[in-house]
């Protein structure tokens, strides 16, 4: 028995129980651990900045430097200031109340208009005329630009000179609003102060000229619009009181107008036989009036005594006579008392009485003949104009069936005058009004040439290139990582293949060997091993596996260093530890160990051994191996008999752990073989050696082959330059401190060895 061979008392050992995995054991299972990470990581973009910082520092800096150097080389450019005061309204002189008053503009398209104005070709081309900046080739210098070269005739010369300047002058002026207010600011750029002055103040000149003579040029055209509608009215109004003249003449319609009441219209206007009728019917109801008054009066004659009437006794003549009587009848009876009746005297009073009396009878008569008369007169003058109303009346009604088209003629003929009246009015007060609008823009400041230059600023490039050069920087940085598909630090391994790493040994420093490196317990590079160890009891359930492969993607990755570390850091701990040299095509665990070559894994798997022949001792306690033997002509064969299960199942049933160093996956089916019948595969990579493509086709014929992979062992790592992008694996009894000189780098890039 092996027992009693190299003198072991193996029993079987209780299995570490473990309640918890620490890593999933397939790499489809993997990936759910980063779920509860923030979506954007700064400290992974800051170790991302510090992997590449060569890159970022250069750009940066680089971009300094270049931008320094163009400003100092740029030209100095001055930028005067014309500062411009547009106001909303623009005021009128004269207005009128029958005409169109000008709204007053408002809202921020109006100086929106006038900014687009300032800037306009149309302006640009009047300064450059009115300033003489395309007049030669020297005021064509002065604007910073070389003349074209002269060809053509002298006009195409000219034209050309104007173009080159109005594309400078376009390009260099700038209209800046001040916020808040109804000032603006024309600025020009130019290398000499007082040529930008010059110009700028040329632009609000002739913006303000500009504006006067749009104004006039509206006036303009409102004045002939004007005329030419006026001498068409003019026309029509003509023909319109020859068409009313001719149908009045026609028709024998005169018409007279009767003073107003002083308004503006002067009076009305009506035909002759309707004033004639209307006329007459007033002296008709006068006379009808009067006839009534005098029948009445003449009823009562008539039927009164003759001496009660009131026109009797009011009448002069009836009066004096009645007093004459009374004096003399007052006389008569005075005398009576003295004379007889027929005393003369008496006789002569008496007589004069009676005679005063016959001449009061006789007038009184005549007072009622008088009243009879005026009766009789008022009567036939009211016949007499009645009949002269009746036949009138006739005529206007006739009169009206003719003054239907009279009318119309009459009203278009009004309209017309109306109108050209209207046109007239209008016209004058364009022409009075035209030339005297003030103009609603100033100059405020005028430009002054700039004691500096405005251009370049050099604090300002310097910001804005190193700002350039960091983005620069950064997207360079971006894509190197996005290429770069080496395998270079813990998170690139698990985020790259999706499977957890157990485990991170340093890269050995120059000199140094892996022997005395992983003699050196205090060592860094036996510290990641201890750690790897660890990480194995915690990878199943039931603690490290039984039987397990260390394979990698290439050759010389560091696995055959990883497989004897491993075996030598469990027979420490008191495990029986059997390690076999799997590799059949290109074995080297035999010189790593110490021991012949002579019989080993080739025997076992062909038949020719037994377990107990090909395993030897080696100078550590618990730790047996298994060289290679005699290289096979066809190891894929042997590997895929059923010689091996027997070989595992024999080794577990004497050993605690098998390890086993197996040929890389890539290229050969060995490996594949060996990981379907072992309890776990560790999977080797090199630091930035193993590229991702590499190691995941690697992964992927292990998965075929139904592997259980148990984590990515990380080889010849530099914890020196991990340390600048956020990593620190010093494995020592220092933990983060520098390692000291004892310190072993393990995987020297100079060991080729599997």
């Amino acid at each position: 028995m092996l027992d009693d061979k190299f003198g072991g008392d193996h029993r079987q050992r209780p299995v570490q129980e473990s309640s918890e995995v620490a890593y999933p054991n397939q790499p489809a299972g993997w990936g759910d651990a980063g779920q509860d990470q923030p979506l954007l990581d700064l400290a992974v973009y800051w170790r991302l900045a510090l992997k590449h910082r060569i890159v970022v520092l250069g750009c940066f800096f680089g971009a300094i430097a270049i931008g320094a150097a163009l400003t100092l080389l740029m030209t100095p450019v001055y930028t005067a200031i014309t500062t411009l005061q547009i106001d909303r309204e623009t005021a009128r002189v004269f207005s009128s109340e029958n005409t169109p008053k000008e709204a007053a503009v408002q809202g921020e398209e109006f100086f929106q208009t006038q900014y687009g104005l300032l800037r306009s070709r149309s302006l640009a081309e009047r300064v450059i005329e009115n300033l003489g900046l395309a007049s030669s080739d020297a005021a064509l210098r002065t604007l910073g630009v070389e003349p074209p070269p002269a060809s053509g005739t002298a006009a195409e010369q000219a034209a050309r000179r104007r173009n080159i300047a109005l594309g400078v002058v376009q390009g260099n002026l700038s209209v800046s609003p001040v916020r808040g207010s109804r000032l603006v600011a024309v600025g020009y750029d130019n290398p000499d102060p007082v040529v930008a002055a010059r110009v700028a103040n040329g632009f609000g000149e002739n913006f303000i000229q500009s504006n006067l003579d749009r104004k006039f040029e509206s006036s303009k055209y409102a004045r002939e619009f004007l005329e030419e509608r006026i001498a068409q009215t003019k026309d029509r109004l003509e023909a319109a009181e020859r068409q009313l003249v001719a149908y009045a003449a026609n028709q024998q319609i005169i018409n007279i107008t009767e003073p107003g009441d002083g308004g503006s219209d002067g009076g009305s206007t009506q035909s002759l036989t309707a004033s004639n009728l209307a006329a007459l019917n007033g002296a008709l109801g006068e006379a009808r009036a009067a006839r009534v008054a005098a029948e009445e009066r003449w009823r009562s004659a008539r039927t009164s005594a003759l001496m009660t009437l009131p026109e009797v006794l009011q009448n002069p003549s009836i009066q004096r006579l009645t007093e004459q009587r009374a004096s003399l009848d007052a006389q008569y009876q005075q005398k009576l008392n003295i004379y007889q009746a027929d005393y003369p005297e008496m006789v002569r009073l008496k007589a004069e009485i009676e005679e005063a009396d016959g001449q009061i009878q006789t007038i009184a008569s005549n007072v009622r003949s008088s009243i009879r008369s005026q009766y009789e007169i008022a009567a036939n003058q009211e016949r007499s104009l009645q009949s002269q109303v009746t036949r009138l009346s006739g005529d206007v009604l006739d009169l009206r069936d003719r003054s239907v088209q009279y009318n119309i003629l009459q009203r278009e003929l009004d309209t017309t005058r109306t109108l050209y009246e209207g046109l007239l009015q209008r016209y004058k007060e364009v022409s009075v009004t035209g030339g005297i609008t003030s103009n609603n823009i100033s100059i405020v400041d005028a430009a002054v040439p700039p004691g500096g230059p405005s251009k370049p600023n050099l604090f300002v490039n310097v910001i804005l290139a190193a700002l350039l050069g960091l983005g620069l920087g950064v997207v360079a940085a971006l894509v190197m990582e996005a290429l770069d598909e080496t395998i270079a630090t813990p998170d690139d391994a698990e985020k790259k293949l999706g499977i957890p790493v157990l485990g991170v040994v340093p890269l050995l420093e120059k000199g140094q060997t892996t022997a005395v490196a992983l003699a050196d317990i205090r060592s860094g590079f036996s510290e990641a091993y201890y750690s790897l160890r660890t990480a194995l009891q915690f990878s199943t359930p039931d603690g490290a596996p039984s039987s397990f492969l260390v394979t990698s993607a290439r050759p010389a990755e560091g696995k055959s260093t990883s497989a004897y570390a491993i075996a030598l850091n469990l027979a420490r701990v008191g495990r029986r530890v059997l390690l076999v040299d799997g590799d059949l095509r290109n074995p080297s665990m035999h010189r790593v160990v110490g021991v012949e070559n002579e019989r080993g894994m080739s025997n076992l798997l062909s038949g020719s051994g037994d377990l107990e022949a090909v395993v030897q001792r080696t100078r550590e306690n618990n730790l047996f191996f298994i060289p290679c033997g005699p290289l096979p002509p066809n190891p894929a064969e042997l590997w895929g008999g059923d010689r091996l299960r027997q070989f595992l199942a024999d080794a577990r049933n004497n050993f605690d752990h098998v390890v086993i160093d197996g040929p890389p996956v890539l290229g050969f089916a060995d490996a594949p073989l060996l990981a379907a019948v072992v309890g776990g595969v560790l999977f080797v990579v090199e630091t930035r050696g193993t590229r991702r493509g590499q190691a995941r086709g690697a992964l992927r014929r292990l998965q075929v082959g139904r592997a259980h992979l148990l984590g990515v062992v990380l080889t010849k790592f530099n914890a020196k330059s991990a340390a600048y992008g956020g990593y620190d694996y010093a494995y020592d009894y220092k933990y983060g401190s520098e390692p000291g000189p004892d310190v072993a780098a393990g995987g020297s890039k100079k060991d080729k060895r599997g």
